[in-house]
């Protein structure tokens, strides 16, 4: 087995600027850090949209991805602060391709879980546009629920309650090649609407009004959302209906 690598070498210089970006809009969302898993030419970038305060908590565990090319074969599983990696970026020349990996890692429980890279089964597509009204009317139902005084766990019930909540699929299409009876499993699949919250808050869908769409598949409670900017994994806290 190949050693770690101290440092990425990224197939375009632009990509490290994806990357910044792609951190700062995590860090509207939470601080607790970025994994970066390298295996042969290709980054995973992984963070957490929302992970559940305890084994009882309804909010379900939501994860970012982004992956990104990289020059040369390397091996890599790093987890660290989101701000040692963007202000390493800041640091750099735009035209550098190598991003030196801090020596500093976290140990937080999100990043020990690792979604399922094969088995998915797919089920069918979402609009963007209905994920993003379905985030916007999540975030607005917290805000009007949640005093400016509010503790932690009143805030806690709040976001379960909402982003734990079977996401709505009524306009749910078929997967490819089916005919339009079968998007029900689509609509029995138990995606959670923090699945939605994350696509939208990470800037992973389609531009409003563009027409783009997202793929879902499914293996177990894990639901998988591809759409054109990103990946939403997430572990919905029930079984979904048996097909």
């Amino acid at each position: 087995m190949s050693p770690m690598t101290d440092s990425l070498r990224f197939a375009e210089a632009v990509s490290l600027q994806d990357l910044s970006t792609y951190i700062k809009r995590a860090r509207r969302i939470q601080e607790q850090g970025i994994r970066l898993q390298a295996v042969g030419q290709v980054l995973a970038a992984w963070v957490p949209v929302m992970t559940p305060g305890s084994l009882l908590s309804q909010l379900p565990a939501v994860l970012g991805l982004r992956t990104v090319a990289l020059a040369e074969e390397s091996r890599a599983d790093v987890t660290t602060e989101l701000s040692s990696i963007s202000e390493r970026i800041a640091r750099m020349n735009p035209a550098e391709t190598e991003l030196s990996l801090p020596p500093s890692r976290l140990s937080v429980p999100w990043a020990a879980v690792t979604p399922p890279r094969s088995g998915w089964e797919s089920l069918g597509r979402l609009s963007d546009d209905h994920l993003r009204s379905q985030a916007a009317a999540g975030i607005a139902q917290i805000t009007q629920a949640v005093p400016t005084t509010a503790g932690a766990a009143v805030v806690e019930q709040v976001r379960e309650q909402v982003w734990g909540r079977d996401l709505e699929t009524e306009n749910a299409v078929p997967a490819e090649g089916a005919d339009a009876a079968e998007a029900q499993p689509l609509r029995d699949a138990a995606i959670p609407a923090g699945a939605a919250f994350g696509a939208h808050a990470l800037n992973f869908l389609a531009a409003e009004g563009a027409g783009g769409s997202t793929a879902v598949h499914r293996r177990g409670r894990w639901v998988r959302l591809s759409s054109q900017g990103g990946y939403i994994l997430c572990r919905s806290t029930r079984e979904p209906a048996s097909l």
